[in-house]
């Protein structure tokens, strides 16, 4: 029987307090709601994962833990609002960018996709292996703004408005497409830097 993984169990204890926290007195109930149902069905995902024997690298589960993380403190006060104002000021940005900083880890679930290709061996060839988590990201991210969109166009104006945290911009999805594209990239070249190839010239795991 596999040992179970400390660190990742760590980083649950982590994010179901964290939750538990930010239950209490949300900016708005519904989209509290609304922002972490899309934390629950990742978490969710990860754990039965795990509970069915795939498991990934600490490295991993740390970069899977970042949206995690950022996604929950976005949606208790929805992300146009969250206490990120010293970031604004220090980089002279217009907006809250906040949310570019959860799209942007978004694009880290890159980094597993990879690991899992690698470990079982799906891919031979490199360049597939470079491109595949990156699409797969892009298309989620794609994936992700249509739903908002739809969401927003069936929700109360206020409601749509907090969730789409879009702040008067008119390119806020296309931004945060390339924010979640961006992200995988970063992590799939971080993937190609610390992972260890074996002499056959096939992807391993790191």
């Amino acid at each position: 029987m596999e040992r179970p993984n400390k660190f990742a169990l760590v980083l649950l204890a982590v994010y179901l307090s964290l939750f538990a926290a930010l239950t209490i007195a949300p900016y708005d109930r519904i989209t509290w709601f609304v922002e972490n149902a899309t934390v629950w069905i990742i978490v969710g995902t990860i754990v039965v994962l795990y509970w069915r024997g795939i498991r990934f690298t600490n490295l991993s589960y740390a970069l899977m833990a970042v949206l995690v993380f950022l996604h929950t403190i976005g949606g208790h006060y929805t992300f146009e609002r969250v206490p990120f104002g010293w970031v604004t000021h220090l980089l002279g940005f217009e907006r809250n960018n906040y949310d570019r900083l959860a799209h942007f880890s978004v694009g880290f679930y890159a980094f597993p996709i990879a690991e899992w290709l690698a470990t079982k061996r799906l891919v031979a060839n490199r360049f597939i292996l470079f491109t595949y988590p990156i699409f797969t990201i892009a298309t989620i991210a794609m994936s992700y703004e249509l739903v908002e969109w739809v969401y927003a166009a069936s929700a109360s104006p206020e409601a749509g408005a907090a969730y789409l945290g879009s702040q008067g911009d008119i390119w806020d999805a296309q931004k945060d497409m390339l924010s979640d594209t961006l992200g995988a990239l970063a992590a799939t070249i971080a993937f190609f830097l610390v992972r260890t190839p074996d002499p056959s010239g096939r992807p391993q795991s790191t």
